[in-house]
């Protein structure tokens, strides 16, 4: 039997647990409109709510009925000027992100940078564009930075495309990434010695592997041949790579949450040697 102290903290927890359901749905409506023109909206929105209620406060009439007008045919203007923000949340909420741990602004500048590698390597690797992207990590690159054209630029898909496109000034060589940044393009690798690789891998897979083997940096090389895109690290040669594998190496390495959780090549791949 409960008693009524029993109903009394029943109904008690049950408000909390309202109230705090209720601020987390509008903490997490709160970031998903952050950084879009929607939070000057809501600032605007919350001016004409001040002033009905102000007006309301003080006897106002007409004051009163003209904002109250405002409010109730709101809601129709609100679902229309928010419209891209809303079908944002509600793809998020179908992918199940929305509730999920959100992302710092350090872990969403990775994401963009895989995203625009992923891009870029898709293009080329279809239309069988040579080319040898190296990301720098713990060991310092400005010996072979150096050797190329200073580019200090953002890292975008397009500009990734555009450097190795054929017979511009910038496709011979290797582009060099620090963190979501290009330092340089037409960048000169070291070769590897290896006796042991495979006679069909040409001057860019040789290129990568011997970067690998002198720094602890992560690079892609996309095949002129056949298409093929293979990466090496830390000596290590894998070729042929899927989309879907390429994709989990470069975030395993480049964001920030995860790079340091487990060993890269655990994923599949044809290894060299």
């Amino acid at each position: 039997m409960f008693t009524g102290g029993d109903f009394q903290f029943l109904g008690l927890l049950r408000a909390v647990v309202d109230i705090a359901l209720v601020a987390y749905v509008v903490y997490k409506l709160i970031t998903v409109i952050r950084g879009t023109r929607a939070v000057q909206l809501l600032k605007g929105i919350t001016v004409i709510l001040a002033v009905w209620f102000l007006s309301s406060f003080f006897g106002l009439r007409t004051l009163q009925w003209i904002m109250g007008q405002a409010v109730t045919y709101g809601l129709l203007a609100i679902i229309i000027i928010f419209q891209p923000e809303l079908r944002r949340a509600l793809e998020q909420l179908g992918r199940g992100r929305i509730f999920g741990r959100t992302a710092t602004p350090e872990e969403e500048n990775d994401l963009k940078t895989v995203e625009a590698i992923m891009k870029s390597v898709k293009y080329m690797a279809k239309r069988r564009i040579g080319a040898l992207i190296s990301i720098e990590k713990e060991t310092g690159m400005n010996d072979y930075v150096e050797t190329g054209i200073p580019m200090n630029a953002s890292v975008t898909s397009e500009l990734l495309i555009n450097t190795f496109i054929p017979n511009t000034p910038l496709h011979d060589g290797a582009v060099i990434m620090r963190r979501n940044e290009i330092s340089a393009a037409a960048c000169y690798l070291p070769l590897s010695e290896n006796p042991f690789i495979s006679k069909e891998l040409g001057t860019r897979h040789r290129a990568a592997l011997g970067i690998s083997e002198v720094t602890d940096c992560l690079t892609i090389a996309v095949s002129e041949e056949t298409g093929g895109i293979s990466v090496t690290k830390n000596g290590d040669l894998h070729r042929d790579l899927d989309e879907e594998t390429l994709r989990a190496m470069l975030e395993r390495e480049l964001i920030a949450d995860v790079k340091n959780t487990s060993s890269l090549w655990q994923w599949g791949g044809k290894k060299h040697g």
